[in-house]
Formats: C-alpha cells, structure tokens, sequence
C-alpha cells in the first residue's frame, strides 16, 4: 500500500478507540496490533537505528575530498619585508587527492549494505517478540477478566450465605461449625482472586509497556479467537520454517556474511592507496613560477595489515560456530514446544469437552438445596471448591493454547496461528 494513504488507514483502523473511555481502552487483535507499530517507543528506536544504517551506506559511497595547502611568506629578511608575497614575494600551493585502491570503497558499501540488513533483523525480531508478549498478555487479561467476574459473583454468593447462616447459627439453628467452614470457603476464594488480580495487573503492566498507554486494556475476544490456535502443523515443517525465516537466524548468517566482507575488506586495506598532488612555487623551486605534479604511494614493506587479516579470519570461524549453535537451538526449542502445543490442545479438547451447563446448573442446584438444608455444609462446600478448580483450570488451559501457539509464530518467524 502507498505510504502516504498508511496514515489515513491508522485512523479508520483505530478510530474506535478514539471513542472509548479515557480510563479504559477497548481493543481487538487488529487493533492492538496497529497501535502497537505506530505507538511502541522501542520500535521507533530501532527503526532509526535502520536509517542511521542507511546513512551509513551513503557516506561509504562518498570520495575523500581533495586537500588544499597555500604557503605565504610571513618576512622577508633580506628584503626587510613582512608578509612578501607579491609578485616579487614567495607563495606556494598544493593541491592533491587521494585514491583508494584495491576495491576499498566498493568492500566499505558491501559492509554499509550487510550492516543496514542487520539493523532490519533486529527490528524484525524486536516486532516478533514484542508481538509475541502482546497477543499472550491480550488472551491472558481476556481470560483472567472472566475468572475475576465468576469469582465475584460466587463470593457475592458466599457473602449472602455466611449472613443468613450467622443469622441462623445465633438462633441455634444451624450449628457454628457450618458458619465457620463458610467462612473458610470465602476467605480461600477470596485469596485465590487476589492471586487473580496479581496476575491481571501484571498483565496490564505488560500491555501498558507494549501499547505506549496508562489506561485499562479491555481485550476484545471469543472462544473462536481461541479455537483459531487449533491448527495441525508437523514438525519437519516447523524446522523448514524456522530455518528460513527467523530473524535471529537470519541474523547471525547476516553476521556471518559480514565477517566474510570484513576479511575480503582487511585484505584490501594492505593495497597502498594512492596520493595525487599539483603544486605551484613561485620562487623557491629550481625555477622561477614553477609548476610541479607528482604522486606518493606508501611501499608496503612491514606493514601489510597482517594482524588485522588474521584476526577477520578468526571472526569467520567464530560467526560459522555461532551460527551452528543458533541452528541447534532453534530444532531443539522447535522440538519442544511442538511437543508442548500438542499437549495443550489435547487438554483443550479434553477440557472443553468435560465442561458443559450441567456444572452452571448443578451450582444453582446445590446452592438452592444448600439453602433449603438439603444439602450438608461439606457436600456443598467440596462442590463449590471443585466447581471453582474446574474454571481456573479452564483459564490455564485457554491461556496456555494460545501461549504455545505464539510460542511456535515466534520461533518459527511464520504467522502460522
């Protein structure tokens, strides 16, 4: 798309936004997704760090300038003259050019040009992972979100019950050994949402960073959002595509690339550059108004960059084990979180599959009975902790699917999910 209509795209993309409450912000995965390229200082930072690189391949192109000496006569002792430099006087120029020989400034380029190529990997790998943090930290705020509102309305629940129950345990008529272990339950479900909230903030704490903002990110989402992580990919697949496209890959074959320039420009540095001069002397040559040319070139006898030769030979075998080491740890994270992915949407499956309205219906019904003493204060106690492990479990599993796909987006350098 042309860059001059991108502006006008961000505006309609997040104009929604614009209308929301100053102290939350409502977004999708679209949104948040625009607004964090436009808005994250990080990668503002690293985008100028790509065109301070470019600049760089602008000034390898550029020539050494010429040098230019005027020599003027300050006193003249046998004229008894000051500053003689006239058309009796003395007064000598030069003016000379140096050029580089060997291929230097054309290795300089090829070293601008792998530099500048580096620059756009590590803004490719910052976006990926920034990205990464934030689609998991969205589904996490998202989910945690939902077990918060459960978690209100059961203590919202066991509030009433422990009233009526002190109400009735004053009377005599419920035994105090009740009220104690409701009380219990709502104090235990009450550190479990402060566990919850710890979470949530800290989520938000991460989306703040990520999104450039101070208000309350409201995530957006459906369970369709979720299920859309659901999507069989065998693992030779992911290897091929991790190979090939992650940026921290690519990045030390780039750096491998620029140890090879870097010794191929060290060898031409031992190539003596070449200096050019025009000089005119008007009285101290041989001749009078004397006009000279000649050249200088340094005469490599000792000197011939040997040290630095060797030492670029050495950074090519260091680059070559290090890209080694990152190729073994790609297949080896590759390995496992496919393994990981597996496992999750299997216990999605499983999960979503045990979880029906009968646990909605069964809590009514037990809280109803419980209430008419149909049900002993253990029994309704074991199914309400049982009912509140059953949704945190759901939140972990939700989370953790999403997590261990974006898990293999980011190794993989593929937007597979």
């Amino acid at each position: 798309m042309c860059r001059k209509y991108f502006p006008v795209l961000s505006l309609i993309i997040l104009f929604p936004l614009l209308a929301a409450s100053q102290d939350t912000l409502r977004i999708d995965l679209r949104q948040a997704d625009s607004l964090f390229v436009n808005r994250n200082y990080y990668l503002l930072a690293a985008s100028m760090n790509i065109e301070a690189q470019k600049a760089q391949e602008l000034q390898a192109r550029l020539y050494p300038n010429p040098v230019a000496t005027a020599d003027l006569n300050v006193y003249d002792p046998e004229n008894r003259k000051a500053l003689h430099a006239g058309s009796s006087g003395q007064k000598y120029f030069q003016l000379e050019q140096l050029f580089l020989l060997g291929g230097k400034r054309k290795a300089e380029i090829a070293l601008a040009k792998t530099n500048t190529a580096i620059a756009a990997l590590e803004f490719q790998n910052l976006v990926r992972q920034l990205r990464y943090q934030l689609h998991f930290n969205l589904y996490a705020v998202g989910q945690q979100k939902i077990l918060l509102g459960s978690y209100n309305q059961q203590l919202h629940l066991l509030d009433s019950l422990v009233s009526s129950t002190q109400v009735q345990a004053d009377k005599g008529n419920v035994p105090v050994k009740d009220l104690v272990r409701l009380k219990g339950a709502y104090l235990k479900l009450n550190n479990d949402r402060a566990e919850i909230y710890k979470a949530y903030y800290q989520s938000q704490t991460a989306l703040n960073t990520i999104l450039q903002t101070q208000v309350t990110v409201d995530f957006a989402f459906e369970e369709k959002d979720i299920q859309a992580y659901i999507k069989p990919v065998g693992f030779g697949e992911l290897q091929e595509l991790a190979l090939a496209n992650r940026p921290d890959m690519l990045l030390e074959q780039k750096n491998n690339d620029l140890a090879v320039q870097y010794h191929e420009y060290q060898k031409k540095l031992a190539v003596p550059d070449l200096n050019v001069f025009v000089t005119y002397d008007q009285r101290s040559g041989a001749f009078g108004n004397q006009v000279n040319a000649g050249v200088a070139l340094p005469l490599p006898l000792w000197n011939k960059n040997q040290g630095n030769i060797k030492t670029a030979r050495h950074r090519i075998r260091q680059s070559e084990y290090q890209v080694e080491a990152v190729r073994n740890n790609i297949l080896s994270e590759i390995k496992n979180t496919h393994s990981y992915y597996r496992q999750t949407v299997s216990e999605y499956f499983k999960a979503t599959g045990l979880y029906d309205s009968y646990f909605e219906i069964t809590l009514r019904g037990m809280t109803d009975n419980f209430r008419k003493r149909n049900v002993s204060i253990i029994e309704f106690i074991d199914f309400f902790e049982a009912y509140n492990e059953v949704l945190t479990e759901l939140v972990r599993i939700r989370i953790q699917l999403v997590e261990s796909g974006e898990l293999l987006n980011l190794l993989t350098g593929k937007d597979l999910y």
